[in-house]
């Protein structure tokens, strides 16, 4: 039996984590990836008692070269990739008053260089096998401008730009790739007056989009 393969970033918590056991459930061989060890450990110690193999790198996205070093490693290690998912990201306030671009670009240095640093060092391997998945999660922050989220809402529209101008150069080389926008998820990415907003369950949140994923759509 094949067993697949796929990498995620950011699967300490929120919607990561539960991609990560979703795809656990359905015997895929998972590269975990976060900042937080402990939590990480966590992840895949779940991860296998639901029957799944599990690799766990500690990785900033925000390194590029680390990122590379990784992504050498975990294809040695699973011997291949199927699918990948940047879904690394923070969301918070720009501290627009405050003097400082500090916040901004943190939140933009995760959110745009976070999902390149993830994504491109699999596309050489994905070209010469002729196949593969590329998925990044943009938002529906993307359309609208959130006051004093500028940073958080532009990096989900740079990343879903960015995906419409690989996908044709990579799409005769049978590379799928999807942006997922999802609405408001119960995560501890949603806080203050966004709790307001009716919020999807982050484990139903995460089925739909491996459903996405499989059908090879976006949403």
């Amino acid at each position: 039996h094949f067993m697949k393969k796929v990498f995620i970033t950011g699967v300490s918590s929120g919607i990561g984590k539960e991609l990560a056991l979703e795809y656990a459930k359905k015997n895929y061989f998972i590269g975990l990836v976060a900042r937080r060890n402990n939590l990480l450990n966590e992840v895949a110690e779940k991860c296998k008692n639901l029957g799944s193999k599990t690799i766990v790198y500690e990785l900033d996205v925000q390194n590029r070269e680390q990122c590379e070093k990784v992504i050498k490693q975990f294809l040695k290690d699973a011997g291949g990739v199927d699918c990948v998912i940047a879904n690394a990201g923070i969301g918070g306030d720009d501290n627009i008053f405050s003097g400082s671009s500090k916040s901004i670009n943190n939140i933009l240095g995760t959110n745009i260089n976070g999902v390149t640093n993830t994504l491109m060092p699999f596309i050489p391997y994905m070209k010469s096998q002729k196949y593969g998945s590329l998925v990044c999660i943009s938002s529906v922050a993307s359309y609208l401008p959130l006051p004093f989220h500028g940073g958080y809402s532009s990096s989900k529209i740079a990343i879903r730009r960015i995906f419409d101008s690989w996908r044709p150069s990579l799409h005769k080389y049978n590379i799928n790739l999807i942006s997922i926008c999802p609405g408001f998820i119960d995560t501890p990415m949603v806080k203050g007056p966004a709790r307001n907003f009716p919020l999807k369950k982050a484990n139903e949140a995460a089925k739909s989009f491996i459903n996405a994923i499989e059908n090879r759509k976006h949403n």
